[in-house]
């Protein structure tokens, strides 16, 4: 009798792992948050968000580290990190799984905080100001820097977060090129 088990094999627990990242990546970035900008008043979009993207960054961070854990080897390489950390698999393998993690800690540990910081101190600025953000202009010298500052938090979190969904396109292909 065989000690193998379907439970044992490192390869499905990698393609749900993966398979989670992709689809929550693709649905927060390209539906949910869309969708929910056009649907919601500002308050309520941004009360969501802030909800939203802590476990959307922690997922982004988690599963990369699930991905290298399961990695199922194949002929040439070892199943786990050391599949991942072959010198055959530097580039296929090793670079997109560590530019996923990077960029969902950056957005989880740094740009993230950043950006719901900014987001407080605009609000209470509009308190100050008698003025929401978004409001037609002229705004308080004050609410001018915020303004400015959201914007390079959030699109450094965009684009931070754009290439954290390429690098697992790119870990994608390599994955089903082994099919």
């Amino acid at each position: 009798m065989s000690s193998w088990s379907p439970l044992n094999n490192p390869g499905p627990y990698h393609i749900l792992g993966y398979g989670t990242l992709l689809g929550t990546q693709i649905f927060n970035s390209f539906i949910a948050g869309i969708v929910s900008f056009a649907a919601l008043p500002r308050p309520q979009f941004a009360s969501l968000q802030s909800k939203l993207f802590p476990v959307y960054f922690s997922m982004q961070t988690a599963l990369p580290v699930v991905l290298a854990v399961t990695y199922p080897g194949d002929s040439l390489t070892s199943s786990s990190i050391s599949g991942v950390l072959d010198l055959s698999t530097r580039y296929s393998v090793l670079a997109p799984i560590v530019t996923m993690g990077i960029c969902g800690a950056a957005n989880l540990l740094v740009i993230g905080p950043a950006t719901t910081k900014c987001m407080r101190e605009r609000k209470h600025q509009e308190t100050r100001d008698g003025k929401k953000s978004y409001d037609a202009g002229p705004h308080s010298p004050e609410m001018q820097r915020l303004n400015k500052q959201f914007g390079k938090l959030h699109g450094a979190s965009s684009i931070v977060n754009l290439i954290s969904v390429i690098a697992t396109i790119v870990y994608g292909v390599t994955l089903g090129n082994r099919l």
